[in-house]
């Protein structure tokens, strides 16, 4: 395990000798970086948040925000990590220990820590929206649709006056309630100087992906192509792919997982491209849901939809399409999106490659038609896209929770009639699934509310819902109803217009 190290706040720091399954938080604190903190374990508290510099196109990279309390410190081999206590010592030449970087300084000015639990997480967050290229006061006036810059920008629930993303902070959670002074410390932030040296690393390259392997007892290994991952799984078919490790974490957090080798594969580069060729748009499975959809640019609207829904910024930074389906949770975002969608999944092995509609892919709780051996490479969706879609989440909270239910639909109306209908359920059964007797009840049918609300009825008797500590299955029956008729009520008078 020579010559693994992590670059931390600007210092190389030896990771020799680390478990696979030792937490980057967990490995941070042993080296007495303490700011960063563990809430849940789970990633959905933003205590434990550091910055991470990753690649923002191939000459440039962004200081990223992401959970410590998920991925092992080995995925971090050859990384650079910023962390609460490192801001203000690195982004000044020559400061002292004590001081503080402007993020800080704003947090102590406005009162934004009370118990001070939460603060390191929401100030590494804030940093990458105060670093943000793009960010200034002009994309707050085009964000507003306000001419002059005021007053008035900074009751925008999405853009402060100093064009600051407050749905940057998603993810990190305040117990004692202080939203407002943390709100008021992130519009009060200026430009970074010139001089900043975190402004001027991001005009730099990211580090390389390292081709990480340890030797004895539990292993980490990073292979340094797809071809390479393919053959290692041929002779230890029950690796752990690692992507993310939004799951993986969890696994070992909560549930004691440790699995003997851990197959990181979220650098790949095999696994992490955008492809628009000819009928066919692919996303790869390792690109993380931050960087596709920077990448998509609204070219998929349902996915636009989903982005904001699904989980929070910070977990949007580390985890990935190709993880979410490949869980085969029932109550993953992404896949009723896909199968409205008419996604299909490209498995890829040592003997080739091989496509699967994502419909046919799910066989039960949890399990698919994915072989050992097998890699989930990439989501194929097939263009033209449908004309009208949405997608409806029913959360206890409306951002950053688990699905009770979830509903995305896609349809293609011409001249006033269905001519195609996907829509795909989650939270309804022991998988994913289309609304198959939904979809037949509306092809080929007019767009009137007489055809949704009998349609509507069909899609309350969809899956075999049940009841759980989210929702009980007359609920979620209801909301799958009250879904499509909400979505005929949203596009009926556009629609008709139309047609």
């Amino acid at each position: 395990m020579d010559g693994i190290k992590v670059v931390v706040n600007g210092q190389p720091r030896d990771c020799s000798g680390t478990s696979p399954h030792t937490r980057l938080l967990d490995w941070l604190r042993g080296e007495g970086l303490t700011g960063a903190k563990e809430g849940c374990a789970e990633g959905e508290c933003g205590a434990c948040a550091v910055l991470v510099a990753r690649p923002d196109g191939p000459d440039r990279s962004r200081w990223t925000p992401v959970n410590a309390c998920l991925p092992p410190a080995l995925a971090f081999d050859g990384q650079e990590i910023i962390t609460a206590e490192g801001l203000g010592t690195v982004s000044v030449p020559g400061a002292a220990r004590e001081d503080l970087h402007p993020v800080q300084q704003e947090m102590v000015d406005r009162g934004g820590s009370q118990c001070g639990y939460c603060t390191p997480g929401f100030i590494c967050s804030m940093a990458a929206e105060y670093y943000r290229p793009d960010r200034s006061p002009a994309q707050a006036q085009k964000e507003t649709g306000t001419g002059a810059v005021g007053e008035e920008h900074a009751t925008d629930h999405e853009c402060g006056p100093n064009g600051f993303d407050l749905h940057a902070l998603s993810g990190n959670l305040c117990r004692c309630t202080g939203y407002r002074p943390i709100r008021d410390a992130a519009y009060a932030l200026g430009a970074p100087p010139a001089a900043d040296p975190l402004l001027a690393r991001q005009n730099r390259p990211a580090p390389a992906a390292k081709h990480t392997r340890t030797e004895g007892g539990a292993q980490f290994l990073r292979p340094g192509t797809l071809a390479e991952v393919l053959q290692v799984l041929q002779g230890h078919p029950d690796a752990k792919l690692m992507a993310g490790a939004t799951d993986l974490g969890v696994e070992v957090n909560l549930r004691h997982a440790r699995p003997p080798l851990v197959l990181a594969i979220d650098r790949l580069e095999e696994l992490r491209s955008v492809k628009l060729d000819g009928d066919t748009i692919e996303i790869g499975a390792a690109l993380t849901l931050s960087e596709a959809e920077h990448s998509l640019d609204g070219r998929v609207p349902l996915l636009s939809q989903l982005f904001p829904q699904f989980a929070s910024r910070l977990i949007r930074n580390a985890a990935t399409f190709g993880g979410n389906l490949a869980t085969g949770s029932p109550i993953g975002d992404s896949a009723p999106v896909f199968l409205a969608l008419d996604a299909r999944v490209v498995l890829a092995s040592a003997a080739g490659e091989r496509e699967v509609p994502l419909s046919e892919y799910y066989t039960g709780y949890r399990q698919s038609v994915r072989k050992p051996g097998e890699v989930l490479r990439a989501v194929r969706i097939p263009t033209p896209l449908a004309g009208s879609t949405a997608f409806y989440k029913i959360a206890k909270r409306r951002f950053d929770d688990i699905s009770s239910v979830s509903v995305a639909i896609a349809l293609t109306i011409t001249d006033g009639v269905i001519a195609s209908a996907r829509i795909g359920l989650g939270g309804v059964a022991a998988t994913p699934i289309r609304a198959s007797a939904t979809e037949d009840a509306l092809a080929g049918r007019p767009w009137t509310a007489d055809t949704v609300a009998a349609a509507a009825a069909v899609m309350a008797g969809e899956g075999t819902p049940i009841d759980d500590m989210r929702a009980s299955a007359l609920y979620r029956s209801a909301m799958l109803r009250q879904a499509l008729l909400k979505f005929h009520a949203e596009n009926a008078p556009a629609l008709e217009v139309a047609s």
